[in-house]
């Protein structure tokens, strides 16, 4: 589903991408060679068997102009030969319908031997890295009443909101850990909603002749541009390559590999996967759940030295090759861990913002379980709150978590349907919910 972005700042970073990257009316534009785009050409032909203009256009991500240049080639060249018009069609090169000869097969055979890429043409990496700076999420932009406007109607002290603000201004790493249950995660994916501008992510990069893959659906989210037309032979506008979406969010937990942060090549698939910071540019990565992965959380933390102080990062392609990107996201790392226990003050200190998240006060409690009674549909009565904080939490001295109340109203409302009942929720039902949630010690 495509979201029509409302910012203020959209037309001019339209027209500062516009600036770096323009729509290539030549294959010297495109910044590829033209045995590079005509070995691609030659693969999605040999994909689909025969495609006309208009869905070249569509799979290449390039001008009718750039690829009448790159067919003129592989027709000299004898790969690619004109089967016939399409339709009554007669007055338009446009509708002509190109397939491959036999040398055309076989020089994509051989292609797809040494790359299974078959997508948009790639965007150079020396012209990404200049996109990926100016469209940098370090703008220090944020205000207090940006983020009370993004964390409206969530529980969160005026202090912790302001401490929030000015680390995310401060273009550093921020570790945020407490008790589990404490809204860590919740809080660090709203972040997000700080940022509403609208940003360009190319389908694929091409470094050296390794083309790895960028955009990513479930990462990125589209946006409409309706400034960007779809003419066939249209010379104006961004480059086609480029996606307008919204800034990305990476949020990866106790699952996460080294072999993710880096470069990937599948051998089956002969293509080339991107890190997953790579995707996460001009975004936030959130690292959830430090120190349940399966590497020592010092090996992962010394992943991100020389990232957190130069802003670059040093991707390995293997066979020795490596890369160099800007390293422009927020990283934010979520612990309920002590900090301490993960890594020495020495490292810590290059983590600008320790932001520690605690328990409840019992009006705030109160406030959380307002919320969740109406997002629920229970009739909100303080009585019931009121008992539940004395005649539970207090006598077992249990700490106020911001995720109990959501978890006990609905295990009270599913023993209440359960049971065929209705209507406002009884202490005995929040008292059984209390008796299933919690563990029991009562057998030792």
């Amino acid at each position: 589903m495509h979201i029509i972005v409302d910012s203020d700042a959209y037309p001019s970073a339209r027209a500062a991408v516009q600036r770096l990257a323009p729509q290539p009316c030549s294959i010297r534009e495109t910044g590829l060679t033209d045995s590079f785009l005509g070995e691609l050409v030659c693969k999605h032909l040999y994909d689909a068997g025969v495609l006309d203009m208009p869905r070249l256009v569509e799979r290449l991500a390039l001008t009718g102009a750039v690829l009448d240049e790159v067919l003129a080639f592989l027709r000299k060249d004898g790969r690619v030969e004109v089967l016939g018009q399409l339709g009554s069609q007669t007055t338009s090169g446009q509708m002509l319908r190109y397939g491959l000869t036999e040398r055309g097969r076989s020089a994509a055979r051989d292609a797809l031997s040494r790359s299974g890429y078959i997508g948009a043409a790639p965007f150079p990496v020396s012209t990404y890295r200049s996109l990926i700076k100016l469209q940098t999420i370090h703008h220090g932009r944020i205000n207090a009443n940006d983020m009370r406007n993004a964390f409206a109607g969530v529980v969160l002290t005026d202090s912790m909101l302001d401490q929030l603000g000015v680390a995310m201004n401060s273009g550093r790493a921020i570790m945020i850990y407490g008790p589990a249950g404490t809204g860590k995660t919740y809080i660090s994916r709203r972040l997000i909603r700080l940022f509403n501008e609208a940003i360009w992510v190319p389908h694929a990069i091409v470094i050296n002749e390794s083309v790895i893959e960028i955009y990513d659906p479930q990462v990125h989210q589209r946006l409409d541009d309706n400034v960007q037309q779809n003419n066939l032979m249209l010379n104006e506008g961004i480059d086609r390559r480029l996606l307008c979406c919204k800034r990305p969010i990476v949020v990866t937990g106790g699952e996460l590999s080294m072999e993710q942060l880096d470069v990937r090549y599948d051998p089956y698939t002969r293509q080339y996967q991107a890190a997953l910071q790579l995707k996460a540019s001009n975004g936030l990565f959130i690292i959830d759940d430090m120190g349940r992965q399966r590497m020592p959380p010092a090996e992962l933390l010394n992943r991100w030295i020389v990232p957190m102080e130069e802003k670059r990062d040093y991707l390995n392609l293997g066979g020795g090759r490596h890369c160099e990107l800007p390293f422009d996201l927020i990283l934010v790392f979520s612990t309920n861990l002590n900090p301490l226990e993960l890594a020495d003050e020495a490292f810590l200190r290059r983590i600008g913002y320790k932001l520690q998240f605690g328990y409840l006060q019992p009006e705030e409690y109160e406030k959380i379980w307002r919320q969740e009674s109406e997002r629920l549909g229970v009739p909100y009565d303080q009585l019931l709150v009121r008992y539940v904080l004395q005649r539970l939490y207090a006598s077992e001295g249990m700490p106020l978590v911001p995720c109990h109340p959501r978890d006990l109203l609905s295990m009270a409302l599913d023993r209440q349907r359960y049971m065929g009942g209705s209507g406002p929720l009884s202490p005995q039902e929040l008292e059984w919910a209390w008796h299933n949630y919690f563990v029991q010690l009562d057998f030792l």
